[in-house]
């Protein structure tokens, strides 16, 4: 399917690795032209290089802490007019009610919540005024059915997912979608450290700890982050103008839920 959208310029934040390549490689093989942003300036250039030469594409790398008002202003300045975002940063870490102070939730707010709602504002207004736009928010399938051990960012990204339901009906009529995909576990790093902390606390293997998590997913995997980046670029298509302020799972089943 050709998602019509070659030659548009999409900004995708975090995308060095993990998910937030996973979008930007979807969207560069749509022929759209990509900035990407990571921490880790070396990754993000092997990243770059790497997207230059398998899609023809033009992309613009950005080393920074998006997570940051610094760190947004650079990605904004050097983004430009984009016709597409991808918001996306790393979850807070797990751990118990008990745990997190006052700063701890300021930290996972400013990340997973305000952040993308600073990108947003940046970038709403010039997609509104040329007529159309497509905004993606990557959160978590906690919005649907909360993590126990991941308080915080039930917390932010519930905050963000109730922004996103009234800012994407305002906007809707000027050609701009908002939605929000919900991955379950992916390969990725965040997989990673979360099984890390499984392993730990059971003294058992990482083999062991993946086949214990995989146990609780019904498609009996994890998700790749191929397979995430292909449905964000469906949304950013123009396939995709009538879904408007929605939450789709990404999670192999994994969130017990009939609605």
């Amino acid at each position: 399917m050709d998602m019509g959208i070659s030659g548009k310029k999409a900004l995708i934040c975090a995308s060095s690795k993990g998910l937030g390549r996973g979008c930007a490689e979807a969207l560069a093989a749509e022929g759209v032209n990509v900035v990407i942003n990571g921490r880790n300036a070396e990754v993000l250039e092997t990243t770059a290089a790497k997207i230059r030469e398998t899609y023809g594409v033009q992309v613009t790398a950005v080393a920074c802490d998006v997570t940051t008002a610094e760190g947004q202003a650079m990605i904004i300045v050097a983004a430009g007019d984009v016709d597409i975002l991808v918001t996306n940063a790393g979850g807070p870490p797990p751990g118990l009610w008990s745990d997190w102070e006052r700063d701890d939730f300021i930290a996972a707010l400013d990340a997973n919540m305000l952040t993308p709602i600073a990108l947003m504002k940046a970038c709403l207004p010039g997609m509104m005024a040329r007529g159309w736009g497509r905004v993606v928010n990557i959160t978590s399938q906690s919005v649907k059915a909360p993590i126990a051990v991941l308080g915080l960012s039930n917390a932010a990204r519930t905050g963000l997912t109730g922004y996103v339901a009234g800012t994407a009906r305002q906007v809707a009529d000027k050609g701009v979608n908002i939605n929000n995909l919900l991955p379950g576990i992916h390969a990725t790093d965040r997989a990673v450290s979360l099984d890390s902390g499984v392993m730990k606390a059971q003294g058992i293997t990482m083999k062991q700890a993946q086949k214990q998590r995989q146990a609780s997913i019904p498609a009996r995997r994890y998700g790749t982050a191929e397979e995430f980046g292909a449905a964000c670029a469906f949304l950013c298509s123009q396939h995709a103008g009538y879904i408007v302020g929605q939450n789709i799972l990404l999670d192999g089943g994994g969130t017990n839920a009939t609605i």
